[in-house]
């Protein structure tokens, strides 16, 4: 290496450093970071760091980037549109890609009836249009969530988030009118993970019938908002039997059904949307993240005699729809078909769910393992925890504490991005759609080295 070269790393690794000690000084102590370092360059599904670092990713930037980092076509159909033109104001005009968005999702809509859509930027922001249609639409107030569920951090989207305290921790009063019912999961009913779903979807609905008697009258009811896979509540999959009884109850008093498929949506679970593996239809539906891969771009999908109640003005927004968004959603919708991404889903996904279990067969780690579920590529490892305030029934003393987090770090050691999520000890698998099989194979790996290092720690 010249001396020139040489200086000009010493340069770049100062700049850099000088960069990591700004941020850490001066952006907000509300963010958390997974890792220290800057993110320089995305490819595919790696990503590397100015500090030389290149990582497997199977976070997809939390599920966003499901096409992987810098897809080519859409990158190309963004930077193209960049020079045509950037923001056209949604209240202003109509832009093409825009149109040509709706005339591509209107196809992959898991019903027909799901006709009338209006982009704005983040899955809060559509959370908060799918509640104000609900409302307006139904002329009443109250919203029923689920306990787990994750709706976003503003202030509607708050309200009806129950997976974890720290979004609305020391900002109550939030939004009234919202009420909770357990999600289908053994945790919410302190039953053991081999708990048949007939059990909890009955579990389940009881407490909805007990919720409506007692809480909130349906003629009060707008509206319950559930993810048909429950994401930062730990991954978990509404059975169809539940769905398909939040569907019976809605109808039978007017109540909206909301489907929250801003993580699991497009592709994600190897059908567009996870509702569609229970045929059950939503009112109202939210996307965002993986439509337009990494470009700020989100959805509110319903039916035109709901949206019909809406007064011209009632939604919009500064960057609502952007032009830029749209033209990479718009690429995103013709890769999907292009590349074959449901059939790379669902043959990836049987690969990672046979490699977990192997690893939960393991006698070794046995015993550490309380579940392995998911859909497609939305996929996640669930640990013992000693906390029995956290676990109850299920706690294991010998269990390592923060046992997914440590998980988590082993394997950024050896390369691989990955989260956890929850409020219990679960790791998450959310990698590019179109990852290759050998990616996924070392990224399953390495996970199930740093599993194995860290019980042997």
């Amino acid at each position: 290496m010249s001396a020139t070269a040489d200086l000009n790393g010493t340069r770049d690794a100062s700049t850099t450093a000088h960069l990591v000690r700004l941020g850490k000084k001066h952006v907000t102590n509300g963010l958390g970071r997974l890792t220290d370092g800057i993110m320089s360059r995305g490819e595919g599904s790696y990503v590397e760091y100015e500090d030389g670092r290149r990582l497997l990713d199977f976070t997809s930037g939390i599920g966003v980037t499901s096409l992987g980092h810098c897809h080519p076509k859409v990158s190309k159909a963004a930077a193209d549109q960049c020079l045509t033109l950037v923001h056209a104001q949604c209240s202003i005009a109509f832009h093409k890609p825009y149109l040509q968005l709706v005339e591509r999702l209107l196809p992959m809509m898991p019903h027909p009836s799901l006709d009338s859509f209006f982009f704005w930027n983040s899955g809060s922001e559509a959370v908060e249009a799918a509640i104000k249609l609900a409302r307006v639409a139904t002329g009443r107030q109250h919203i029923i969530c689920m306990q787990g569920g994750y709706h976003g951090r503003t202030f509607g989207a708050m309200a009806v988030t129950k997976s974890k305290t720290i979004y609305s921790e020391g900002v109550f009063p939030v939004m009234p009118g919202v009420f909770t019912m357990p999600y289908p999961y053994w945790h919410q009913h302190n039953l053991p993970p081999s708990t048949p779903a007939e059990v909890l979807v009955n579990q389940s609905l009881y407490q909805l019938e007990l919720l409506l008697a007692q809480q909130t009258a349906p003629k009060d009811t707008a509206a319950i908002i559930v993810e048909p896979l429950l994401g930062e509540g730990g991954y978990v999959p509404a059975p169809p039997a539940f769905l398909h009884g939040l569907r019976e109850v809605c109808d039978a008093h007017g109540i909206l059904l909301i489907a929250d498929e801003v993580q699991s949506g497009f592709a994600r679970t190897g059908k567009y949307f996870m509702v569609e593996h229970s045929g059950v239809r939503p009112d109202i539906m939210v996307i965002a993240k993986g439509l337009a891969n990494g470009f700020p771009l989100s959805g509110v999908v319903s039916r035109k005699p709901l949206t019909d109640h809406l007064k011209p003005g009632t939604m919009g927004g500064t960057y609502a729809g952007n032009a830029v968004s749209c033209a990479a959603a718009v690429a995103v919708a013709d890769a999907f078909k292009e590349e074959n991404i449901l059939e790379n889903v669902k043959e990836r996904s049987h690969e990672l769910r046979n490699s977990l279990e192997a690893l939960r067969s393991d006698p070794d780690v046995a015993p550490y393992v309380l579940d392995v579920r998911g859909e497609g590529l939305m996929l996640a490892v669930e640990f013992t925890s000693p906390d029995t305030r956290v676990a109850g029934a299920l706690a294991k003393a010998d269990s390592p504490p923060g046992l997914a987090t440590r998980v988590v770090h082993a394997c950024i050691e050896r390369g691989l991005l990955i989260l956890t999520t929850s409020a219990y000890e679960v790791v998450r698998f959310i990698p590019p759609l179109n990852i290759s099989k050998h990616d996924l194979k070392h990224g399953a790996e390495i996970f199930g080295e740093a599993v194995r290092a860290v019980l042997k720690e």
